[in-house]
């Protein structure tokens, strides 16, 4: 009898292959790095190929490093950074361009057009997302548009789009399946969140052809087998989700209102809202969280573009430490209620500003300001970020989120979560295994496989490792936010787009 899981984490940074028991307890990881490409000012790319030799590796390795038999393995979850788009030949598989990832800015006046002409409606009515490069819609519009011969090619069907778990699941299986799964197909900009379809309407307004796409499965569903030569054996792909969506999974958030958040390369905070895809007022995004058997259930989501990405910049970028394990003591060294800030507003500013012009400062700075100070700030945005997100949401969502179940790199930060629990105002829970966003993925192929019976079965297994609460003064919570809100004004370019009040 089968006794582990496999799931791929393919992120923004590197990729990962872990092994989950039946009790969702990790078993064995490997992880491998992979190279970032900035080529101009905004734009940021992967190499398809890096991506791809990286998840073959970590698989391999994750197996012959516990020593698994292949026929231990049920199945394999994908979960995957969203929004990133590559465009292949249909014939051999090979990529025409670099993998436009979803930080990349460079069809901002795309956008800033399409807003104008007065799409925004159309768009949000029937996606649920705004108009801005971070989707998909835009990044494939670019590459028919600039690939020599792309759009002539994929008029003729010679050519598939797919975010990174469709090209996953394609090269996986030897190009038998081109398929994505619902909550992946949302980020899209060109799918109908009600209807679950690709919408002709947005497909003619983004200039996209219907021949491009992948056939939209459930989040648990039957992906095709993986081809042998791989990994030795033909394993069944039964579980796919975009990776917060696959972290909202993990983290058992199956219930209106709850909600967790995501400290990766950047944060997301998602609250499922059930059945009810809710409309924000506030420049959030509604979504699907995801589809089992048919039937959608939705999520109201704030996207923070640069999360742990300013530790990784604070680190490499300014050299202020080795090791970012070193930033916990350097934030314990300032005082408290210091006035720095840092917007990381690196490749424009996400939820709620969308504001994909605007750039990074650092504000506040006196003579005796330090090291110390500067990675406070740091830690300290990703907190103020998910302030202005929990403000939204409350405004917006007929069940507000309450207790926040958080995950990534950055949660193992204890002052960190403490900050971010008195930033709040709510208790903040850090499950006892972090690995949420492949744990998610796991559940899900769990699910298709008859691993777990519904999801009580996987909500039972979550457990917390800790708890934070808030312990700062109401007062100097609104003191140190107001002062953050007075930073991101300084940097916007775009101030007719208005910030949603605290």
């Amino acid at each position: 009898m089968a006794s582990y899981l496999l799931a791929i984490d393919q992120g923004t940074t590197s990729s990962r292959a872990i092994l989950f028991d039946r009790h969702g307890r990790s078993i064995a990881t490997a992880q491998r790095e992979f190279p970032q490409q900035f080529p101009a000012d905004g734009w940021v790319e992967h190499d398809p190929e890096a991506i791809w030799d990286s998840v073959v590796a970590t698989c391999r390795e994750v197996i012959e490093r516990q020593g698994v038999a292949l026929e231990e393995i049920a199945g394999i979850g994908i979960t995957n950074q969203r929004e990133t788009t590559l465009l292949w030949d249909r014939e051999t598989g090979v990529p025409l361009y670099n993998a436009i990832v979803w930080q990349d800015r460079r069809t901002a006046d795309r956008c800033q057009s399409l807003r104008e002409a007065g799409h925004t409606d159309l768009v949000q009515a029937r996606t649920g997302l705004l108009i801005d490069p971070y989707f998909s819609a835009t990044k494939l519009a670019w590459l028919l548009d600039n690939v020599e011969g792309a759009r002539e090619r994929a008029e003729r069907g010679e050519l598939a789009f797919g975010t990174v778990d469709t090209f996953l699941i394609w090269r996986l299986t030897g190009g038998r399946v081109h398929a994505t799964d619902a909550t992946n197909a949302s980020r899209t900009a060109l799918f109908d969140i009600h209807a679950q379809r690709w919408d002709p309407e947005l497909l003619a307004l983004f200039d996209i052809p219907a021949s491009l796409l992948p056939e939209v499965r459930d989040s648990s569903d039957d992906f095709g087998q993986t081809r042998a030569d791989l990994l030795g054996e033909a394993l069944p792909i039964a579980g796919v989700a975009g990776d917060q969506q696959a972290a909202l999974v993990g983290q058992a958030c199956f219930t209106p209102g709850m909600g967790k958040s995501t400290y990766g390369t950047g944060c997301f905070m998602i609250v499922n809202t059930g059945e009810q895809a809710e409309v924000s007022r506030n420049r959030l995004l509604t979504t699907v969280g995801y589809r089992l058997n048919g039937v959608p259930t939705y999520a109201m989501e704030g996207s923070i573009f640069v999360a742990g990405a300013t530790v990784q910049w604070l680190r490499d970028g300014l050299k202020l430490f080795a090791d970012a394990a070193e930033t916990e003591s350097l934030a314990g060294e300032t005082k408290s209620g210091h006035s720095v800030y840092l917007v990381p507003a690196f490749t424009g500013l996400g939820a709620p500003h969308w504001d994909p012009k605007a750039r990074g400062a650092i504000l506040g700075l006196t003579r005796d300001t330090g090291i110390a100070e500067i990675v406070a700030a740091g830690l300290q945005a990703v907190c103020y970020q998910t302030r202005d997100l929990q403000a939204c949401m409350s405004d917006d969502m007929s069940t507000p989120p309450g207790t926040l179940r958080v995950d990534g790199g950055m949660v193992a930060n204890n002052w960190v979560m403490q900050f971010l629990s008195d930033m709040l105002g709510v208790q903040v829970d850090r499950p006892g295994i972090l690995e949420t966003t492949a744990l998610g993925a796991a559940y899900l192929a769990g699910l298709q496989l008859g691993w777990y019976r519904d999801l009580d079965e996987i909500a039972a297994l979550w457990h917390c490792e800790r708890s934070f609460t808030p312990a700062m003064d109401e007062a100097e919570r609104e003191r140190l936010y107001a002062g953050w809100l007075e930073a991101v004004d300084r940097v916007r370019c775009s101030p007719e787009q208005d910030t949603p009040s605290p």
